[in-house]
C-alpha cells in the first residue's frame, strides 16, 4: 500500500468513527465537487443522499461503484415544493452540504441569465438551509456551503457566479449567527481552480491555464478529492467550535 493509499485508508477509518450511521445530504452530489464529497461521506459509512439536476446525471452516478451505495435522486434547488418533500421525508439529518451550482461564462451580463445563476447558487442554498434547519437542530448538525475564489475576486465574464459566491460567503456568516442557538454550525469551503466540467473551457485555454498555474504556489490544478478532507473536518467533532468560517482550499492561489 502506497503512502497516499495508507493515508486515505487511515483517514477513512477515523471519519467512520465520526459519521457512521449519520445522514448526510449533498446537493449537486452526483457530479464534480459534490460527487467527490458525497463519496467521502459514503466511505465514512454515512447514509448519503446525493442529488442531481437531471435523470441522466443521477443514472450516471448510480453506475459509480461508491455513489451506488448512496441514495441518488433528482432535485432542482429552485423548486421549493420538491425540496420540502425530499427533506421532509428524512427522519434524521446530520449534515447538509450545498454544492448545487451553475456558471454561464460570457452570458451573465444579461440580467436574465444573471438572475438564473443567482437563483440556483445562492437562493438554492438558502432554500435548503431553511428547510433543513429543524432536522439539523434536532441532531446538532452542520452545514457546509460551497463558496469560491470568486467570493473574494471579481469575474468579468461571470458576474452572476461571482455575486452568488460572494453572497454565499455572507450567507454562511449570517446563518452561523442565526442558527447557533439551535446548535447548528454553518461553514463554507472556497475551492481554488479545480478540474471539473465547469472549468473544462479554462483548462482547454492554454494561456489562461498557464496563468492560473503560475499563480498557484502548489503548481497544479486541484482535484475534487482535494476538497473532501476540509468538508469532513468542518462537519466533524474536531470542528465543534468552528462556525462562520470560509475555509480556502486553493493550493495557495489567494495568497499570491
Amino acid at each position: 500500500m502506497s503512502d497516499i493509499d495508507q493515508a486515505e485508508h487511515l483517514s477513512g477509518e477515523w471519519a467512520a468513527r465520526w459519521f457512521s450511521g449519520h445522514t448526510v445530504f449533498v446537493t449537486g452530489g452526483t457530479s464534480g465537487i459534490g460527487a467527490a464529497i458525497a463519496r467521502g461521506f459514503v466511505e465514512a459509512d454515512a447514509n448519503v443522499i446525493a442529488t442531481g439536476v437531471s435523470g441522466a446525471e443521477v443514472e450516471a452516478a448510480g453506475r459509480d461503484p461508491v455513489l451506488a451505495r448512496a441514495r441518488c435522486v433528482m432535485l432542482d434547488v429552485r423548486d421549493e415544493e420538491a425540496i420540502r418533500e425530499l427533506v421532509g421525508g428524512l427522519g434524521r439529518l446530520d449534515v447538509l452540504v450545498n454544492c448545487a451550482g451553475v456558471i454561464r461564462r460570457g452570458e451573465e451580463l444579461d440580467p436574465a441569465v444573471f438572475e438564473a445563476v443567482v437563483d440556483v447558487n445562492l437562493n438554492g442554498s438558502m432554500r435548503l438551509c431553511a428547510t433543513a434547519r429543524p432536522l439539523l437542530a434536532s441532531s446538532g448538525g452542520a452545514i457546509v456551503n460551497l463558496a469560491s475564489m470568486l467570493s473574494f475576486f471579481g469575474g468579468g465574464l461571470v458576474p452572476g457566479y461571482a455575486a452568488s459566491k460572494g453572497g454565499i460567503a455572507q450567507l454562511t456568516k449570517s446563518l452561523a449567527i442565526a442558527y447557533a442557538p439551535d446548535g447548528i454550525r454553518v461553514n463554507a469551503i472556497a475551492p481554488g481552480w479545480i478540474t471539473t466540467p465547469l472549468t473544462a473551457a479554462l483548462r482547454g485555454d492554454e494561456q489562461r491555464s498557464r496563468a492560473i498555474l503560475a499563480r498557484t504556489p502548489l503548481g497544479r490544478w486541484g482535484k475534487p478529492e482535494d476538497l473532501v478532507g476540509g468538508v469532513l473536518y468542518l462537519c466533524s467533532p474536531l470542528a465543534s467550535f468552528v462556525t462562520g468560517t470560509i475555509l480556502t482550499i486553493d493550493g495557495g492561489y489567494a495568497v499570491t
